[in-house]
């Protein structure tokens, strides 16, 4: 029904009376304070260009922030206002909701005076309705998992197959709340909304340039780039099961590992949060330190690949930086708790493991751990090509799907976190 609705709304438009009428005249007094390039930009965000409309409003928040506050001059508060709202009509106009009520916020909470009453008109408008198409976060997760049946199924994997991969998840897979997802999230979007609260996103339509999108996926390349690399890779069920043990092979040998029949075996090979760039320069080359990296005004701490074949797992735990999880191939479930609960999850009390926790989320002991089974958590299938973002000390839990090869980039920023 809520796709139904959203495709009903494709001529409805935001009406924005004052903004018509006054368009020109503040097109005049941004030329006059040197907007130019705003000017520019305007005019194709009018006609319906969502990427100029994103540049208007950066150019207007920029210039915002450029001193204190009470020395911005008005005109760009109202210029801000104006971006604001060709936004919120393209988000509308696509049935996005959440985000054209969102740019109407910012607007109200950062914009100037001339266009407030057709932003709270168009708020009015925009919150009925999105009530209409208001579910439950229970529905929400049976949506996500009959997408996700659809996904499997296009790619040749039968409804039978898409429920043995939930039975392989740990319990309650997909019953609670599902990390959210944002298409080319902006910077100023990843800081206001995710970074500074300390919210994990999954970021979508943001890797298409890189080179190891295509290349990474090509076996071949992989072996004739690193084949001949010695590397040091984990064997095991994972870093705290009494099988585990770590052996140095070449990149080719865990290619044939990889490909070999049995590596859906209970001992998968598995190259973990190595620094393989540092070695091999050329496959750094394909890849690029995602701009969200630099939010908080830190530097990056480490750059690792993570690459294997499907039931490679690692165990619920945390860590002590903000950490982009980049999925260049494959697919990956990934379930978060938040720090706050970290008593509940049962730490190690040794020194080298108390950022992993006892539990193991594939067989719980409610004996032993009682706290456990009513924790609420995020989840999500991590698909190629989308980035999740992973505040500090977030617990998580991550299993490979299919054969995979992700990065991580993990950087700290000035100050304390704000997770």
């Amino acid at each position: 029904m809520a796709s139904d609705a959203a495709g009903d709304i494709a001529y409805d438009v935001l009406e924005t009376p004052i903004l018509d009428s006054e368009f020109p005249n503040l097109l005049h007094l941004i030329s006059e304070q040197g907007g130019y390039a705003y000017v520019s930009m305007s005019a194709l965000a009018a006609s319906g260009d969502l990427r100029a409309a994103e540049a208007t409003r950066e150019m207007a928040w920029e210039q915002l922030h450029s001193g204190p506050w009470h020395s911005v001059l008005p005109v760009w508060r109202d210029a801000y206002s104006m971006a604001c709202l060709y936004l919120a009509r393209l988000h509308h106009r696509a049935g996005d909701f959440g985000e054209a009520l969102k740019a109407l916020d910012m607007a109200l909470i950062m914009g100037g005076t001339l266009l407030r009453q057709d932003l709270h008109a168009a708020v009015e408008k925009v919150t009925a309705k999105a009530s209409e198409l208001r579910v439950s976060e229970e529905e929400q997760g049976e949506v996500i998992v009959r997408k996700e049946k659809a996904h499997l199924e296009e790619e040749g994997i039968s409804v039978e197959a898409f429920w043995v991969v939930l039975r392989i998840l740990p319990m309650k897979s997909f019953s609670s709340k599902i990390v959210g997802k944002r298409s080319a999230l902006s910077l100023e979007g990843f800081l206001c909304d995710y970074f500074m609260s300390g919210s994990p996103v999954i970021i979508s339509d943001c890797m298409g340039h890189w080179p190891a999108r295509t290349k990474w996926n090509d076996m071949d390349y992989l072996k004739r780039v690193a084949g001949d690399r010695t590397i040091p890779v984990e064997v095991g069920k994972n870093y705290l099961s009494s099988d585990w043990k770590q052996e140095l092979i070449t990149f080719s040998q865990l290619l044939e590992r990889i490909q070999s029949s049995d590596c859906a075996s209970t001992f998968p090979t598995y190259l973990a949060q190595h620094p393989l760039f540092d070695q091999i320069h050329e496959l750094r080359k394909d890849i690029l330190i995602p701009d969200y990296c630099y939010a908080g005004g830190g530097e990056l701490r480490s750059l690792n690949a993570w690459f294997g074949p499907a039931g490679t797992v690692t165990p619920l735990h945390h860590d002590p930086h903000h950490n982009i999880l980049a999925q260049v191939v494959g697919k990956k479930y990934i379930r978060l708790y938040p720090a706050s609960l970290s008593e509940e999850l049962y730490p190690h009390t040794e020194t080298m493991l108390c950022n992993s926790s006892k539990v193991d989320l594939e067989n719980i002991d409610k004996k032993e751990f009682p706290k456990v089974q009513d924790l609420e958590f995020l989840d999500c299938i991590l698909e190629e090509g989308e980035m999740l973002y992973i505040p500090p000390k977030w617990w998580h839990y991550v299993r490979s799907l299919t054969t995979s090869f992700s990065v991580s980039f993990w950087w700290s920023h000035c100050g304390n976190s704000p997770a």
